[in-house]
């Protein structure tokens, strides 16, 4: 089997699905539109606590200590959080979606969006239901991006596919993300289809890694990964429901953190 077939599959699936969700959700009314997107939120938000579950993994327990896997998580956020701010991941990710509706709108429409990449925290929060054409744009890539890259699934089954091991797991995940694309894009429109770049960038990094050096996690490190990809989750599924824009983009080095955290204790305590 070809290396690398599940993120095309699933880069696929997602722009296949925004255009589907582009036709359905032009003949919605707005606030179908937001119900929508407040479902995606809510299934967010179950999909964060069921990866929280991996808090009580037997792997990451025997690694760290049944109290230490909490603490690993929140060492990875902290330090994750640090480094992705002064990055600024969340500003680059929002001024590189700003920058593909420029792109996108140049023919006639460009000057009636704007041309100023400004951060979306406060719009999201205080006017989702009146958010121009350009914020919508960005607003859809950003979220999507972050709801289709964080989940376990991504990384799991880019490592199945790097090693060999098949595609089971990134098919799933692309049926998944296809049905997604189809509510996010009737809400927020063809920026979702955009988020296919980043993930398939993340994914394909990842497929390669996994190529080159095989299956090096452990089941600690897997188990660290997934329970503070939840914690990311939940945040997604607070700005989908417009509850708080919380900057996930900027908390994602977490995710490289959290193995490297679970295997540098395991190391201390001698397990």
């Amino acid at each position: 089997m070809i290396v690398g077939l599940g993120t095309l599959l699933n880069v696929t699936t997602i722009v296949v699905g925004t255009a589907i969700g582009v036709l359905i959700g032009n003949r919605l009314p707005e606030r179908t539109n937001r119900v929508v997107t407040d479902a995606l939120g809510l299934i967010t938000i179950v999909l964060g606590g069921l990866n929280l579950v991996s808090l009580t993994d037997s792997d990451f327990v025997g690694a760290v200590g049944a109290g230490g896997t909490f603490l690993v998580v929140i060492g990875a956020l902290l330090i994750g959080s640090i480094v992705g701010s002064l990055a600024g991941i969340e500003r680059r990710l929002e001024s590189f979606g700003g920058w593909l509706q420029d792109r996108l709108t140049r023919r006639g429409r460009g000057a009636a969006s704007g041309t100023e990449t400004e951060p979306l925290t406060d719009s999201l929060v205080d006017a989702r239901l009146a958010i121009s054409p350009r914020e919508k744009f960005i607003s859809g890539f950003v979220d999507a991006s972050l709801v289709f890259a964080i989940g376990p699934l991504a990384i799991l089954g880019a490592f199945q596919d790097g090693t060999g091991q098949g595609i089971d797991q990134l098919a799933l995940k692309s049926t998944l993300d296809g049905f997604a694309s189809i509510a996010f894009a009737a809400s927020l429109g063809w920026g979702v289809a955009f988020s296919a770049i980043p993930v398939g960038i993340w994914q394909g990094l990842l497929t390669v890694l996994a190529f080159a050096l095989g299956s090096v996690m452990s089941g600690a490190a897997i188990a660290a990964l997934t329970a503070t990809g939840g914690v990311l989750l939940l945040g997604v599924g607070l700005r989908l429901l417009n509850l708080r824009a919380v900057a996930v983009a900027d908390m994602l080095p977490a995710l490289i953190v959290a193995p490297l955290l679970t295997v540098g204790v395991a190391a201390l305590l001698g397990n």
